[in-house]
C-alpha cells in the first residue's frame, strides 16, 4: 500500500472531505469579526499620506507648517526623515536592480502618481486629510515612462539614478534543444505581440493597522492585515535598524488578500516612525482611490516575437518568446515576478523544448505585488493563446489539439523541460467535463440559434496551473547570493486542563476556512467531533508558532499548513496514547482515541476521557510513577525540496499543481461588441479535497476576480502617469448581477508528495481570463472576422474595434510551412 493510499484509509475514518460548516462563519455573518480597523485606542492618532500629483518629479522643498498649525494636528513625517532613521529596504533583485533605493517615503524624487510623500497625523481621518492639503510640495517636473516597450530606449529617463538603468532584471530560459525542433517543424507559427493587462484582485478590505510602541522595551506592536508576516518584518527590521523580535504582528479576520497585501511593509514603517515619534498609537486606514493608485497591482507583461513549431499532425514541440514586464516604479516583491512564471513553463503541455527572453523593466507606474495567480496568470494565458491561434491558423479543432499535446494523466508524475514536477492531475478528463456541462456537443445548434437573433456565439477554453507551496529556492535563480531556499510551517495542538484541544496556527487565513479545515485534521487524528476542536483564530507573532516564511500566500496552507497542524496532532495522539497506557499499564498499541476517549481496543469500557488526560500532566500530577506526557506538540512540517541547479535554471520550484479548466459560451452583438456570458463551468482537481464546499468557494471566487479582468478591470494609464481607473467610479468589479450561472465540477487526483494527498487550489482565476478570450476569438472568427485577440482584457469597445478594424489585429500573426 502506498503512503497515500495510507493516508486516504486513515483519512476516510475523519473529517476529511466531508463539507462541514465552517468555524468562522457565526462571528463573520453576524458581524463579530475583528478586523484591523476595530482596533482602538485611547489618544490614538489618525494618519493620513500626502500623496504625489506627478508621475515623475524631483521634490524641491516641502513646508508642513501650516498643516502643523491647524487644530488637532498631531505631527508629520517627511521622506527625509525616513531618511536619517532608516535604512533603504532590502532588493530581493541582484544589480542592476538590487542599487534600488527605496523608502517608506519618497526621498527626492517622486517616481509615480500616489505615492506617499508626507504623513500627517491628526485626531480624526477628516483632520488628518485637512492638514494633509496644507502640506506645501514644491516640484520640478520630470519626462515619464508608462510604456514598458520604451523604458529602455536611449532617450527614456532613468527613474533610478542608482541603478543607472530601467532594467531591474533579463535572463534567458532555455531548455532543450529549441533550435532542432524549429528546423525540423513542418510549420512555424508566428505572432508578434500579445499583452497582458495590469488589474488587481480588489479585496473588499483595504490596507491598514493599528501600531503601538512600547518606549520601554523598543517594541512595536501592528494590529494589521498584512498577509505574510514572516516576509515583511524581513523587510523591515533591517530597515528600522532593529531585530525582527521588537516586531510584533497581530491579525484575527482579514477581508481578502489574494496576495495584494503582501507588500504594505513601507506604509508599516512610515506607521511605526511616528508611533514612535509622537508617543502614540498611529491608526491608518487607506482610501480605495490610494489603493487603486499606489497598492499591489498585478504585473504587466508583454510577449515578443512568439513563434511555436508545430508538427502536420497538430503536435507543437517548441514554444519561443521575448517576455516583457512591468514593474512599475520600485521593486518590492520583484523581480520574483521575472522567475515565478517558470513554475508552469510549459502549462499543461507536453512540448520539451522552451527559450523564454525575459526582462522586467521600471516605469512610472504604481508598484506591482503578487496577484491571484502571480506571474504563472500571464504564462498559462500566453501557452492558451498560443493554442487557440495555432488551431484558427492551421484549422485544427482547438478541443482536439488541446487532447494532442497535454501532458497525460499516464504520464504523472510528470518532470517538465526546467525540472518542476507536476505531481498528478487528468487535464483530458476535466475537459471533457467541462464541455460536458456547457453542452459543448450543442454548439453548432446554438451558433445558429444565435444568428438567428443577430448574435455572433462563441466558445472559449481556459486552463489553469495552480502551481502551490513555493520552494523559496527559485529566488536564487534571480540573485544567486540570496539565503532563501525550501519551505516550511507550523502548528501546535495542545489538550487543555479541561479536555479542550486547542490548534494554534502560524498561518495569516485571510477567509479560506483554515479554522475549519484544520479541524477537520486534528478531530480525524485525536478520534472526536469537530466541535471539540478550537483553532485560534488570526495571528499573533508573541503567540503563534511560526516560521521565517509564515504566512497565507501561494497556495500552500492545504500543504504546509495542514502538513503542520496533521503533524502536531499526531504527535499529541501519541502522547495521549502513552499516558493512557501508563495508567492502564498497557502497551500503548493497545490504546485507541475514539469518541472523545482514549480507550483499549478490546475492552472499551476501560477508557479515560479528554479531561482526564488534559488534568493528569497539567493538575494531577502529584504521585505519577514518572512525567506524563505534557499533551502539547509543536511541529514544523518542511516540504521535500532541493536547491534548485542555479546555472541551468533547472530544478523543482514548487510542490503541487492544481488544475482548473474552464469552458464557456458567450453571444456577441455584431454591431455595437458588446457580449454576455450564457453558459460558464469551471472543473477544479485540487487532489484530496479537505472540504468540498470551501473548495467550491475558492472555483468560484477565483473564476469572479478571472471573468472581471477579462471583460472589465484594467488599471490604464495615459501618456503622463495618470492611473485612469482610480477608484470604484472607474474601475468595475463585477458583481452578482455582473456574473454568469456557473456550474462546477471536481475530481480528485490526491499528490503523492503531500501529507494529506491535499493541493493547494485557490489561484484559479487565470483559466477564466484566457476563457474569455478565447471565446471572443471564436465569436468573431465564426462571423467571419479574420481577427485574433492579443490582449488578455477585452471590454465590449475592444471588441467593436476588432469588428470594425479586423486587417492590423490579422497582421500580427504569420505562418511558414514547409
Amino acid at each position: 500500500m502506498t503512503a497515500v493510499e495510507t493516508e486516504q484509509t486513515t483519512l476516510e475514518k475523519g473529517f476529511i472531505g466531508q463539507s462541514v460548516p465552517r468555524k468562522e462563519d457565526r462571528r463573520l455573518v453576524q458581524g463579530q469579526g475583528v478586523f484591523f480597523d476595530d482596533i482602538k485606542r485611547h489618544n490614538m492618532g489618525y494618519l493620513h499620506f500626502v500623496r504625489a500629483p506627478y508621475a515623475h518629479a524631483k521634490i524641491a522643498s516641502i513646508d508642513v507648517s501650516a498643516a502643523l498649525e491647524l487644530p488637532g494636528v498631531y505631527g508629520t513625517l517627511t521622506g527625509d526623515e525616513v531618511a536619517l532613521q532608516t535604512d533603504p529596504f532590502f532588493q530581493i533583485a541582484a544589480p542592476p536592480g538590487g542599487h534600488v533605493r527605496d523608502y517608506a517615503l519618497a526621498v527626492g524624487r517622486v517616481r509615480y502618481i500616489g505615492e506617499p510623500v508626507v504623513a500627517v497625523v491628526a485626531e480624526s481621518r477628516e483632520r488628518a486629510r485637512d492638514a494633509a492639503e496644507l502640506v506645501v510640495v514644491d516640484y520640478e517636473p520630470l519626462d515619464v515612462i508608462v510604456d514598458a516597450r520604451t523604458a529602455l530606449d536611449e532617450e527614456a529617463p532613468v527613474l533610478h539614478d542608482e541603478a543607472g538603468t530601467n532594467m531591474s532584471y533579463t535572463g534567458v530560459w532555455e531548455w532543450g534543444d529549441v533550435d532542432a525542433a524549429f528546423d525540423e517543424a513542418d510549420h512555424v507559427v508566428r505572432i508578434k505581440e500579445l499583452h497582458f493587462d495590469r488589474f488587481n484582485s480588489t479585496p473588499l478590505e483595504l490596507d491598514g493597522a493599528l501600531v503601538e510602541y512600547n518606549r520601554g522595551t523598543g517594541q512595536w506592536t501592528m494590529y494589521t492585515n498584512n498577509q505574510f508576516p514572516g516576509f515583511a518584518v524581513i523587510m523591515m527590521a533591517p530597515a528600522m535598524r532593529v531585530g525582527i523580535d521588537k516586531l510584533r504582528m497581530v491579525t484575527q479576520d482579514i477581508g481578502g488578500g489574494f496576495g495584494n497585501k503582501i507588500t504594505s511593509h513601507p506604509q508599516l514603517v512610515a506607521c511605526c516612525l511616528l508611533a514612535r515619534k509622537l508617543n502614540r498609537p498611529i491608526q491608518w486606514t487607506e482610501w480605495r482611490t490610494e489603493f487603486h493608485q499606489s497598492m499591489s497591482h498585478g504585473n504587466e507583461r508583454w510577449f515578443h516575437d512568439v513563434e511555436v513549431a508545430v508538427r502536420t499532425d497538430g503536435t507543437m514541440t517548441a514554444l519561443r518568446c521575448r517576455a516583457l514586464d512591468d514593474a512599475g516604479a520600485y521593486l518590492r516583491y520583484e523581480p520574483l515576478g521575472g522567475v515565478i512564471w517558470s513554475q508552469v513553463t510549459p502549462g499543461l503541455y507536453g512540448w520539451r523544448n522552451i527559450r523564454v527572453e525575459f526582462t522586467q523593466v521600471m516605469t512610472n507606474k504604481a508598484p506591482v505585488s503578487p496577484n491571484r495567480g502571480y506571474s504563472r496568470m500571464q504564462q498559462l494565458w500566453l501557452t492558451e493563446r498560443v493554442i487557440d491561434i495555432v488551431a484558427a491558423e492551421l484549422d485544427f479543432d482547438p478541443v482536439e489539439i488541446r487532447k494532442r499535446n497535454y501532458i497525460t494523466a499516464e504520464q504523472m508524475p510528470y518532470e517538465t523541460p526546467n525540472g518542476c514536477v507536476y505531481d498528478s492531475g487528468d487535464y483530458a478528463r476535466c475537459l471533457d467535463i467541462a464541455l460536458d456541462l456547457v453542452g459543448y456537443e450543442s454548439l453548432a445548434e446554438r451558433r445558429a440559434d444565435a444568428a438567428s437573433r443577430g448574435k455572433l456565439l462563441g466558445f472559449g477554453i481556459g486552463s489553469t496551473l495552480d502551481s502551490g507551496t513555493n520552494n523559496f529556492g527559485q529566488s536564487q535563480l534571480l540573485n544567486p547570493d540570496l539565503q532563501f531556499s525550501g519551505n516550511n510551517e507550523v502548528a501546535t495542538v495542545k489538550l487543555d486542563i479541561f479536555g479542550e484541544v486547542v490548534v494554534t496556527l502560524g498561518t495569516t487565513p485571510q477567509g479560506q476556512g483554515h479554522e475549519t479545515t484544520a479541524a477537520q485534521v486534528v478531530a480525524g487524528i485525536l478520534g472526536c467531533d469537530v466541535d471539540q476542536v478550537t483553532v485560534r483564530a488570526g495571528h499573533d507573532t508573541y503567540w503563534n508558532s511560526h516560521a521565517g516564511f509564515s504566512g497565507t500566500y501561494a497556495s500552500q496552507f492545504a500543504v504546509t499548513g495542514l502538513g503542520a497542524v496533521k503533524g502536531a496532532a499526531e504527535g499529541l495522539a501519541g502522547q495521549m496514547k502513552k499516558l493512557a497506557s501508563m495508567v492502564f499499564q498497557c502497551p500503548e498499541e493497545a490504546i485507541e482515541l475514539a469518541d472523545g476517549f482514549a480507550r483499549i481496543k478490546d475492552n472499551p469500557e476501560a477508557a479515560l476521557p479528554f479531561m482526564a488526560l488534559g488534568a493528569i500532566p497539567n493538575a494531577n500530577n502529584a504521585g505519577f510513577p514518572e512525567d506524563p506526557p505534557p499533551m502539547n506538540c509543536r511541529y514544523v512540517y518542511r516540504p521535500p525540496f532541493d536547491v534548485p541547479d542555479k546555472e541551468r535554471k533547472f530544478g523543482n520550484l514548487t510542490l503541487t499543481y492544481a488544475t482548473q479548466i474552464h469552458a464557456c459560451m458567450i453571444e456577441v452583438d455584431p454591431e455595437t461588441g458588446e457580449y454576455e456570458i450564457v453558459d460558464y463551468a469551471a472543473v477544479d482537481d485540487c487532489g484530496t479535497r479537505i472540504n468540498p464546499k470551501i473548495v467550491e468557494g475558492q472555483v468560484m471566487g477565483a473564476t469572479a476576480h478571472g471573468i472581471g479582468a477579462a471583460m472589465w478591470e484594467t488599471f490604464a494609464y495615459d501618456d503622463e502617469g495618470n492611473l485612469l481607473t482610480p477608484n470604484f467610479y472607474d474601475y468595475h468589479v463585477p458583481h452578482v448581477m455582473d456574473m454568469p450561472p456557473l456550474k462546477t465540477a471536481a475530481i480528485e487526483s490526491p499528490s503523492p508528495f503531500t501529507p494529506l494527498g491535499a493541493k493547494g487550489m485557490g489561484e484559479g482565476g487565470g483559466g477564466a481570463i484566457h476563457c474569455i478570450s478565447s471565446a471572443v476569438q471564436d465569436a468573431l472568427r465564426s462571423g467571419g472576422h479574420d481577427v485574433f485577440v492579443y490582449d488578455s482584457h477585452n471590454p465590449y469597445h475592444r471588441v467593436w474595434e476588432m469588428l470594425t478594424r479586423p486587417a492590423p489585429a490579422r497582421a500580427n500573426v504569420e505562418v511558414s510551412s514547409k
